[in-house]
């Protein structure tokens, strides 16, 4: 609970003396010659301050990027209170845009200073402080008491990353180790902490991070609704006000884009390159550049999330060479120990700060567990969790062709184009922030029940299957189109009565005609015997995009659907229950369909 008491402890007054002084009339860039750290003496503990967690002492410290760019980096510090303020101990890093003294994505309502809230309920289940755990929160660029421009995920904040790492690993109270924790935008620097292959990180956990930062803004040059909401919404967090009792140093660095304004129009426009493979967002890949990495990783991504989608999250592991962990499932943007208001776990699996701990201790300790948590644990669509040594595991490939069709590229119920200009980034859209669930509209399930009558899009089904069998990994679509436009491919688990649930989609624009290939979202969905996998291509018809129509007649040809399949029958079961987002999803995503005549097979054993 967030403590409103009164004025700050005499004891936090002094941390913040302690903090060095800007020179008179300097700029935040003009003090960032020397680290300064609050010494030990100074540390400020739950009694005297209640933000502070339970056990830790709290101090703070400033340290430069390693880009030579000048840019000063704030660090709060919380150290187990019980130890001597030279005791080595292993280090957990957190590093993003969420841990200014104030809140993490506006104001919280706080009275006085202290530590992010972000992960206190990391620190305290997981009892961090009694481990003899070091937890470090740092502020990227242009974040908290950081100066410097917002830079999402470019070179500039991957600096930040490799400083905090080598700070962190450098100090005199660490033992050298350095593990990252986080969720989110936090997750995702801990990915570019694994790209950086630096030799002082030692463990790495990813709660639902993006993979790949493009996929976060667009699909294949179609722009996804925030793609001007979600800038303006980290320009919101990094022109938040620092607290009244901040330091003098906290709220110079705080104030740094009131004197730049450049850094908050530069982030708006820089993200709105539409090319995927400009230098822009080549330099912001991280799953390309994972490629022969070692750190090990322990990742969760739920395969239905409707905020950091699971794009990209099979390349970055393919590419990734070190030890792996996952819990993967069908959940929403949440961590691994959140839980409903019924105390429900909204990821399903109980133990999350457990085998996070078995982690840490194994790679920053060298600490073996005396349990041994399975590589994978993956919840499938029927709610059932198994385990498996890697993700993901295939029993047959094969790319099944589909039918020639046509369709109309009008933007059928979706609202596009203007009309979506005009109304989507009404409300900004951090990854904190983004929409929980997003269904299909009521017209959308019409055009759907209409099926090949709906002239908007064409559909390609399969044969019922002849025995239960999972589509998993990443399926890739191939398509010819006569000319340009938008198209939008969609998977369909039908039922033997008409029952049908659209459970993977993504949408690319056609610049010419030609030939193109994109993949969907990975999946995890399991078909029951006797079910069919319905294929529909057509016009954008969602809100999950910006697209402009074209108003052209598409001819789509030699078309076919690249899938991996894995036989449920050699599943070895694993503790977890059915998350609850998952009948949610069901409800919002579920409607009836006509089933036409099956052209290809879907089948563990493909015929060649």
């Amino acid at each position: 609970m967030k403590s409103r008491r009164n004025a700050l402890a005499a004891a936090a007054a002094g941390v913040l003396a302690s903090i060095a002084t800007f020179a008179a009339g300097g700029s935040p860039a003009a003090a960032q010659v020397s680290p300064a750290t609050t010494a030990a003496a100074d540390a400020v503990t739950h009694e005297e301050n209640p933000r502070v967690p339970e056990g830790a002492a709290w101090t703070e410290a400033y340290f430069p990027s390693s880009d030579g760019s000048g840019v000063e980096l704030h660090a709060d510090v919380l150290r187990p209170a019980h130890l001597a303020a030279d005791t080595k101990t292993p280090v957990i890093l957190s590093i993003g845009p969420y841990f200014a003294h104030a809140g993490q994505t506006g104001p919280e309502g706080w009275d006085r200073v202290g530590p992010s809230a972000r992960f206190q309920d990391f620190i305290d289940g997981a009892h961090l402080m009694a481990r003899d755990y070091t937890f470090v929160m740092v502020d990227l660029r242009g974040f908290g008491g950081s100066t410097g421009c917002l830079d999402w995920v470019g070179p500039g904040e991957q600096a930040d990353v490799r400083a905090a790492i080598e700070w962190s690993a450098g100090r005199p109270w660490s033992n050298g180790r350095v593990g990252m924790y986080g969720k989110s935008y936090d997750a995702v620097t801990g990915l570019v902490g694994n790209d950086l292959r630096l030799d002082s990180l030692k463990a790495v956990v990813a709660q639902e991070p993006v993979w790949d930062m493009y996929n976060y803004l667009f699909s294949n040059g179609v722009p996804r609704p925030n793609v001007t909401g979600t800038p303006n919404a980290y320009n919101s967090i990094a022109t938040m006000p620092s607290m009244a009792d901040d330091s003098e140093r906290y709220k110079a660095n705080a104030d740094y884009e009131k004197s730049h304004p450049e850094c908050l129009s530069d982030n708006l426009s820089n993200n709105n390159e539409p090319d995927p493979n400009s230098a822009y967002w080549n330099a912001r890949n991280l799953a390309a550049q994972a490629v022969g990495t070692d750190t090990p990783l322990f990742v969760t991504q739920g395969f239905i999330e409707p905020n950091t989608k699971p794009e990209d999250v099979e390349q970055f592991l393919d590419n990734h060479q070190g030890p792996e962990r996952g819990w993967l499932g069908q959940w929403e943007h949440v961590r691994g120990n959140d839980t409903d208001s019924d105390g429900r776990l909204l990821q399903g699996r109980a133990g999350w700060f457990d085998e996070v701990m078995r982690f840490y201790d194994k790679y920053l300790r060298g600490v073996d567990p005396s349990v041994a948590d399975p590589a994978f644990a993956v919840e499938d669509s029927l709610g059932h969790w198994r385990t498996q040594p890697t993700w993901p595991v295939t029993t047959a490939s094969y790319d099944a062709r589909l039918s020639a069709g046509r369709y109309v590229d009008n933007g059928a119920a979706s609202p596009s184009g203007a009309a979506a200009a005009a109304g989507a980034d009404n409300g900004r859209w951090d990854m904190e922030r983004a929409p929980r669930i997003q269904p299909l509209s009521p017209g959308e399930k019409d055009a759907a029940k209409r099926g090949a009558a709906a002239a908007t899009s064409y559909w390609a089904w399969s044969t019922p299957t002849q025995q239960k069998l999972r589509l998993t990994g990443t399926p890739r679509i191939t398509l010819a189109a006569n000319t340009s436009g938008n198209v939008m491919v969609r998977l369909w688990d039908v039922a033997p009565d008409g029952t049908a649930t659209m459970f993977d989609e993504n949408v690319a624009l056609l610049a010419t005609r030609g030939r193109i290939s994109f993949d969907l979202k990975s999946t995890d969905w399991t078909f029951e015997r006797n079910h069919r996998l319905a294929v529909q291509i057509g016009t954008i018809s969602s809100r999950g995009w910006r697209d402009v129509p074209s108003d052209h007649t598409i001819l789509v040809s030699r078309a076919q659907l690249s899938l991996d399949v894995q036989d449920p029958a050699f599943d070895v079961p694993t503790q977890g229950d059915r998350s609850p987002y998952l009948d949610q999803y069901l409800q919002a995503n579920t409607t009836t369909l006509d089933p036409m005549r099956g052209t290809f097979p879907l089948t563990i054993s493909p015929k060649h």
